[in-house]
């Protein structure tokens, strides 16, 4: 489907009435991609399971892996989920902002089933990003937004980006410029005990300061073969067409470089293209680089990507998880 209308806006120059066409065609089910702090997301009427599906199809997204609902503020959060104490310390703590919650749905929830995959909870998340505000306060009501580019690829965090992979099977774009974080929200689960369910934007180490203790880890073996119970959990995600070569300690023929810091390993020289996701070691400039870095070395054409050895500390978590599911085999 071709879409029916392109916005191109800019943060700054955003107007009402802007948010309020973008938040008509998502009435209309229609599919609008927006920025966010994180990632560009992909919206639909997290009511409207008609639009859902069309979400999935124009992402090619495994109908078991769920989705999560953005809404405005903590209000909207509590009419579709309930929260606990850990849960509201949290999401007092940190929203807006990159951090989704896993927690049980409310009895009369209007997220759909088909958007939770069939759970009996539900993934909300409260962006901080003002152009996602100002659509979702237009569209007074959750909306489903996985990132916004084909299931698999890697996350967009510029329109163009969303525009390469989605022209033709979206409504509209909301051009916000290029996001900020650069890595989709961390996710972390409060069906009991608090666990960590992905790494993302906003580290663990501060998650855990204001619960006062340890994030769980997942009991469950999520990988392609089992239902997730959070997106973003599948073994193979985020994947490039080359292949990738992780803690690579040199750049063997044929192959780009994703690299960091300001040494560079041998065969750098002769590398298909090289990308350094921060030539200072600074694991924040490299998130908000990661995927659009990726993306260009995919561009360039190589056989493969080597990518240098990462600290896993900080936002190096959310990283190397992501450059883990790249490198996951293909089916």
């Amino acid at each position: 489907m071709k879409p029916e209308m392109m916005l191109d806006l800019i943060t700054k120059r955003l107007t009402a009435a802007d948010a309020d066409k973008a938040a008509r065609a998502l009435r209309g089910g229609g599919l609008v991609a927006f920025p966010t702090e994180t990632v560009y997301g992909l919206g639909a009427d997290a009511s409207n399971a008609e639009a859902v599906a069309r979400l999935y199809a124009a992402k090619g997204r495994p109908s078991f892996n769920p989705l999560i609902a953005h809404v405005a503020d903590l209000d909207a959060a509590r009419t579709i989920a309930r929260f606990d104490a850990a849960a509201l310390r949290l999401a007092e703590a940190f929203w807006p902002g990159p951090l989704t919650l896993v927690l049980p749905k409310q009895a009369d929830c209007s997220v759909c089933d088909l958007a939770t995959a069939g759970l009996d909870s539900v993934a909300i998340r409260i962006p901080s990003h003002s152009v996602a505000q100002a659509l979702l306060r237009a569209f007074d009501g959750p909306v489903v937004a996985p990132s916004a580019n084909r299931s698999g690829h890697v996350s967009p965090t510029t329109a163009a980006h969303v525009a390469s992979d989605l022209d033709g099977r979206i409504d509209v774009i909301v051009d916000g410029g290029p996001v900020m974080v650069g890595v989709e929200s961390t996710i972390v689960s409060c069906l009991g005990a608090p666990v960590l369910l992905r790494p993302g934007g906003l580290p663990r180490e501060a998650i855990e300061r204001v619960l006062g203790q340890a994030l769980g880890t997942p009991t469950t073996n999520n990988t392609d073969d089992h239902a997730p119970v959070a997106p973003g959990m599948l073994a193979s995600h985020y994947a490039p067409r080359a292949l990738v070569r992780l803690n690579a300690t040199e750049v063997k023929p044929g192959e780009a470089l994703l690299a960091f810091g300001p040494e560079l390993p041998p065969g750098a020289e002769t590398a298909a293209a090289v990308h350094n996701l921060s030539p200072r070691g600074d694991l924040t400039e490299a998130a908000a680089h990661l995927f659009g870095a990726l993306r260009a070395l995919d561009d360039r054409g190589a056989r493969g990507i080597a990518v240098m050895p990462i600290p896993f500390h900080g936002l190096g978590e959310a990283i190397n998880d992501r450059l883990r599911r790249a490198a996951a085999p293909r089916p």
